[in-house]
């Protein structure tokens, strides 16, 4: 049978709005990134030191946003590749083969975006985490949910062994971290305001890239279970227009909250220093971080849900669709804008959070703006149609066939 992919009336709404969502918050915590040495302050595990306005802005990204966004886009992707498993099986398809190769494609954009544009690349982590995903597909949900569960039960016990150290060897470490980081800062911060395209790229081979290869596996864990906590809510039709599952939803909903709001409080109190663990003091925030992550992504993702069965709210949120139809396109372009805005015209290490955050809001409504009216006219972003192109085997038609009144939504994109 021909291969060919999701379009028009076979798309979902609900997860196009959610998965912009999601693609915003990634941007407000990436972008410290993008104009700072977020990465050598975060490897030597190197605190900056805020003020003001910029202190309240990190404690609202500790508090709501980091690590929120970033599993909401991961359980996406797990529902994406249920979406895009069943519906080619249906279709006859070598649904294998088919993933596969969309798999490497997704992989070759990571690849390229982490050593050419910008460290922070999740992609490269998506393709080789999504690989795994083949072993779950025809598994029972309940063997998802066992191996979800307990794979974050791993990550946030590794992320708690910093915790049982003696606090006289984390101050040792820590004098260690800060005197490579200080040694480092001079020469990392030059290369970004001054080096050529071509001496930048190669620092970073390795000063940057090195690193996050070796921490590649790490990585995959908490990917991988939210991974298989979109495919058993792929395989259990929770996003299905007619679902059965409305109960579940608004009870995920309720507990998911109920549960944060201790999370996010003892978080606060240690962010505020309220509450003062001493040099154990940021592995505390990780852990709690690491918590109130994954069940405010939960609330969000129901609330969003339940909300979205309302055309006011639908009405109201359809912009953020059109970013998240073009998800791997403008996910890409952020990467592109911002290294060309920070990097291309000096200003590294020159902006502030709060400064950085406003331009955030300003990139992304452009980013809605341009989604809306290449949809118009286009069915798929440009990196969309070039992956698609990849996976099918052949060039996709891109520009749309027939006039519509709206882009359609998407449920199978990144």
């Amino acid at each position: 049978m021909k291969s060919s992919p999701v379009l028009g009336k076979d798309r979902i709404v609900t997860i196009d709005i959610i998965r912009g969502f999601a693609l915003f918050g990634i941007f407000l915590v990436n972008m410290p990134a993008f104009h700072s040495a977020e990465f050598l302050r975060s490897f030597n595990g190197v605190e900056a030191e805020l003020s003001g306005a910029d202190y309240w802005v990190d404690l609202f990204f500790a508090l709501f946003i980091d690590m929120k966004f970033f599993t909401i886009f991961s359980f996406l992707f797990g529902l994406g590749f249920y979406i895009f498993m069943s519906r080619a099986e249906q279709k006859g398809l070598n649904y294998k083969s088919l993933y596969l190769r969309r798999i490497i494609g997704l992989l070759l954009f990571g690849a390229a975006h982490l050593v050419l544009l910008w460290f922070g690349d999740i992609l490269h982590t998506y393709a080789l985490t999504g690989l795994l995903l083949l072993f779950f597909y025809k598994r029972k949900i309940k063997t998802m949910l066992i191996w979800a569960f307990s794979l974050l039960v791993v990550i946030n016990a590794l992320f708690s062994l910093t915790l049982l150290l003696p606090s006289g060897l984390l101050e040792d470490m820590a004098g260690t971290q800060t005197a490579a980081f200080n040694e480092q800062f001079d020469e990392y911060v030059d290369v970004y305001q001054t080096a050529g395209y071509g001496e930048w790229v190669s620092y970073r081979l390795g000063a940057e890239v090195v690193p996050i290869v070796l921490n590649t596996i790490p990585a995959m864990i908490p990917v991988l279970a939210m991974f298989l906590f979109g495919l058993a809510a792929g395989k259990a039709g929770i996003f299905k227009p007619d679902t059965p599952h409305l109960g579940l939803i608004r009870k995920i909903r309720t507990i998911t909250f109920l549960i944060s709001i201790p999370l996010v409080t003892i978080l606060a109190l240690y962010k505020l220093e309220i509450l003062d663990a001493g040099i154990k003091n940021s592995s505390v925030i990780q852990v709690f971080t690491s918590l109130s992550g994954v069940t405010l992504c939960f609330f969000y993702i129901s609330m969003l849900t339940l909300l979205l069965r309302k055309d006011t709210w639908q009405k109201l949120l359809r912009p953020l669709g059109y970013a998240g139809q073009m998800a791997l396109t403008n996910y890409l372009s952020q990467s592109i804008i911002c290294v060309g805005i920070f990097v291309g015209f000096n200003l590294y290490e020159e902006v502030s959070l709060l400064t950085g955050t406003l331009l955030c809001f300003v990139i992304f409504a452009a980013q809605i703006i341009f989604s809306y009216f290449w949809l118009k006219a286009f069915q798929f972003g440009p990196f969309e149609w070039l992956w698609r192109s990849f996976t099918y085997g052949k060039i996709q038609s891109l520009k749309k066939k027939e006039p519509q009144a709206e882009p359609a939504g998407n449920s199978a994109a990144l």
